[in-house]
């Protein structure tokens, strides 16, 4: 039995098997825009010679793809092409920032991902041999000096390093309504930003705005989260552990889709007054209570820490420091 246009396309960004995401392209996407879609790569005029459609008629399909979030913009000298969404990722952030997206829309998505995502999470677990995405430092909890601290261990270098910055709202938080974490909080950097603020599904911040964001994040008690990569990268996502596409899998089922950061937390127990505040901040269930000879303290579980410094921000006693305890290059080049 030949696969249908939706199925095809669900094959091409490599969720192969899924029931969902075809449903998705076929709610988004008519047979026409389907057709042109599985054309891309192409100028308007190379698609338009592949569908045999007028240009004018096709540039606009393109244009309208483009907004939708299915296909995204590719340039070579100043000539515009057009490419369709390359993976599950890019089909979720883009189409779901979408102002058009219908609540049944986004309903949907929210199916795929407490039905479905879970299993090809594994997947790709196995499959990639380092996960797309790492937790990054809050700012406050590395003291400068005293450890090696890379630019890309620092949400505040990576914003005062970008051209261009733009904030979007965060699509866990908008399709799955589990927290009242606030929602137009994810940064976005550089290229990121510019195709952001292009398409206009978000807009654009300066670098003060950017950072006081950084520092609401923190105090919210949501999670930093950037491109695993060793260069700055094109977004800060700032994480909650009910929502978030990738956290509630490593909390709840140990999923290795999300690296921890090359810093670990430690607590002081000379400091430590016992009161369980950063018992209660952290996400990982990574302190402990300990009452031994006399003495109550809190104490980090190594292997469950992720190394995000949200248990230090709200410490009354600055009892937590976060130590180095992963080289350089533990963040892949």
């Amino acid at each position: 039995m030949s696969k249908t246009i939706y199925e095809q396309m669900t094959d091409k960004i490599m969720m192969t098997g899924s029931k969902i995401i075809p449903e998705l392209f076929q709610m988004i996407a008519d047979q026409t825009e389907a057709e042109l879609l599985m054309a891309m790569p192409g100028t308007p005029e190379q698609l338009a010679g592949k569908t045999g459609k007028p240009v004018s008629e096709v540039d606009t399909m393109c244009r309208t793809l483009y907004k939708k979030g299915l296909a995204f913009k590719t340039y070579k000298g100043e000539t515009v092409g057009y490419k369709m969404c390359r993976d599950m990722i890019q089909f979720h952030d883009a189409t779901i920032l979408w102002p058009e997206a219908t609540t049944a829309y986004l309903d949907l998505w929210q199916k795929f991902m407490e039905e479905e995502w879970p299993q090809f999470a594994r997947l790709a677990e196995k499959f990639f041999p380092k996960p797309f995405t790492r937790v990054i430092p809050v700012q406050k909890s590395i003291e400068t000096g005293k450890q090696q601290i890379l630019d890309a261990d620092s949400v505040d270098k990576i914003i005062e390093t970008a051209e261009a910055i733009a904030v979007t709202k965060c699509t866990c938080r908008v399709i799955a309504h589990k927290c009242d974490k606030p929602k137009e909080i994810c940064l976005q950097v550089n290229n990121a930003a510019r195709y952001t603020i292009d398409r206009g599904s978000g807009r654009e911040i300066s670098k003060q705005e950017a950072l006081k964001l950084l520092r609401e994040a923190e105090e919210k008690g949501l999670v930093h989260v950037t491109m695993n990569k060793a260069h700055v990268g094109h977004f800060i996502c700032n994480c909650c552990s009910c929502c978030c596409q990738a956290l509630p899998l490593v909390i709840a089922q140990g999923i290795k889709i999300c690296d921890p950061s090359r810093f670990q937390a430690d607590i002081d127990p000379a400091k430590c007054n016992f009161c369980g505040t950063c018992k209660e901040r952290c996400y990982f269930n990574a302190i402990e209570a300990i009452e031994e000879n006399g003495s109550a303290y809190m104490r980090v579980l190594a292997e469950k820490c992720l190394g995000c410094g949200l248990c230090h921000v709200t410490c009354p006693e600055e009892a937590i420091a976060l130590v180095e305890t992963r080289p350089a290059d533990f963040i892949p080049a």
